[in-house]
């Protein structure tokens, strides 16, 4: 029988154990900041009905799902976190207490193109609060707030989170009598980062049929740049020529306000005309997400405010905020930049248990004892030399050996090897477990990421 070469998909990405492990880590800093907030952790199925995925998902959603049939199922698998999360609030909207607070991190897939940090199944690691009939424009600041932490807790300094409301933008293409095309203009204006200004000009003229000199009028408006407070002035010019504007400028103000009043500091978040997002589910506030010293990336976390996601699935008003970080796509940036920290634990285990008789009855036991510390043990127990034991040891990155001979056991003690320093100390088992225990601790206060980028 022919052996098959093995590979993996395109666009699909695996993980060497240490990176994993970084990984890992990261989504452990995620679910422990979200849990600080008060979110509660969240699992949709990763296969829907496909009416329920394209009933909310925007005009590119049917291009991109994988979709496939089973018997006579029609189904296909989820494209992101935040529809499928409006079909379970509507299902278990009388089991669930509102505001609903949930967080979820999970694979979603996408039939794009695979190409250099762009991937078909990928991670999100969403938050989102979905109200019951209202919900109050301070979770819209609370959101971003989240992030700011999260990144923050994580090592990244270097990032900003850009803030608009739709409905400025709805308000202002009103006000030039381009309602019945402000959608598609958002969504060309979204892409002004990726493809300039000559693009999107020639985008809204040539494909959108739009008056150039209202185009011009489009683009002097989003280009409107400056501190926060000076992009607010200019937008107040504006007052009073359109209610659904007048709304969005008095939502953004009150989010600006709430975001410094929650501790975010104004170099990491600003007011930018030109985001939009390109889903038609967003209604208000829109965010996302770059890193300073890396724009060419684009978003690594964006999201919103929608009101009427689940108008598919009941009659109920449910708005809700939320955000979502691609977090394969990240970790894909940060290990192209060299940003993840050599000092991250990417280890199994703390401490490798070798024991040097053919009794292994002991090392057994020794490792338990160290398991019911909290301190995570591997036994060795294969017959080789020691030599390769420890060089096991430290080709996994374990910090410690502890060799269990018949001395040892004799005077009840255990012999600690450090592997980074080759120390070799003979002690009993409760002062070696103080030793890693205080090592162990301190290398887990370390940050997954090393922003080496310049600060201000």
């Amino acid at each position: 029988m022919a052996k098959m070469k093995p590979r993996t998909l395109s666009g699909f990405m695996e993980l060497l154990p240490a990176p994993q492990a970084q990984m890992e880590r990261i989504m452990e800093v995620l679910r422990e900041t979200y849990s600080l907030y008060g979110f509660t952790a969240l699992d949709t199925p990763a296969i829907e009905d496909a009416q329920v995925l394209l009933a909310k998902g925007g005009g590119e959603t049917e291009k991109q799902i994988y979709r496939f049939q089973k018997g006579d199922s029609d189904l296909a698998l989820r494209f992101d976190l935040t529809v499928p999360l409006a079909k379970y609030v509507a299902l278990y909207y009388g089991e669930l207490s509102f505001p609903f607070r949930r967080y979820q991190i999970g694979k979603v897939y996408r039939g794009e193109r695979a190409q250099k940090g762009r991937f078909r199944e990928f991670y999100q690691a969403d938050i989102d609060i979905i109200g019951d009939g209202s919900l109050s424009m301070l979770n819209e600041a609370e959101i971003p707030a989240i992030i700011y932490r999260a990144f923050h807790t994580l090592g990244l300094e270097r990032f900003q989170i850009r803030v608009n409301n739709r409905k400025i933008l709805s308000g202002f293409y009103e006000m030039l009598n381009l309602s019945d095309q402000a959608t598609e203009i958002m969504r060309t204006v979204d892409k002004l980062d990726k493809i300039g200004a000559d693009m999107v000009r020639d985008i809204l003229v040539d494909d959108l049929c739009i008056l150039p000199e209202k185009a011009e009028k489009i683009l002097r408006f989003i280009a409107v740049r400056g501190s926060n407070q000076e992009v607010l002035n200019a937008l107040e010019e504006f007052r009073g020529e359109n209610q659904k504007f007048d709304q969005g400028l008095d939502e953004l103000i009150a989010v600006t306000k709430n975001l410094a009043a929650f501790g975010v500091p104004e170099t990491h978040f600003a007011v930018d005309l030109t985001i939009a997002r390109g889903l038609d589910y967003y209604t208000g506030t829109v965010y996302e997400t770059t890193m300073l010293d890396h724009p060419e990336v684009g978003s690594i976390c964006s999201g919103g405010r929608y009101d009427n996601l689940a108008e598919y699935y009941t009659d109920k008003s449910l708005p809700g905020v939320g955000i979502s970080i691609g977090l394969t796509r990240l970790f894909y940036v940060l290990n192209e930049c060299h940003m993840l920290s050599d000092q991250a634990i990417t280890a199994p285990a703390d401490v490798l248990v070798i024991p040097m008789t053919e009794d292994l009855t002991p090392a057994i036991a020794l490792a338990t004892q160290l398991r019911d510390q909290g301190i995570r043990t591997q036994i060795y127990a294969e017959q080789k030399k020691t030599k390769a034991k420890l060089s096991y040891c430290d080709r996994l990155g374990i910090p410690y050996a502890l060799l269990l001979g018949e001395d040892e056991i004799r005077e009840d003690k255990v012999t600690l090897k450090t592997l980074a320093t080759g120390q070799q100390v003979t002690v009993p088992l409760a002062e070696a477990m103080r030793t890693m225990k205080l090592a162990i601790w301190e290398a887990r206060q370390g940050v997954v990421i090393q922003d080496t980028g310049k600060k201000d």
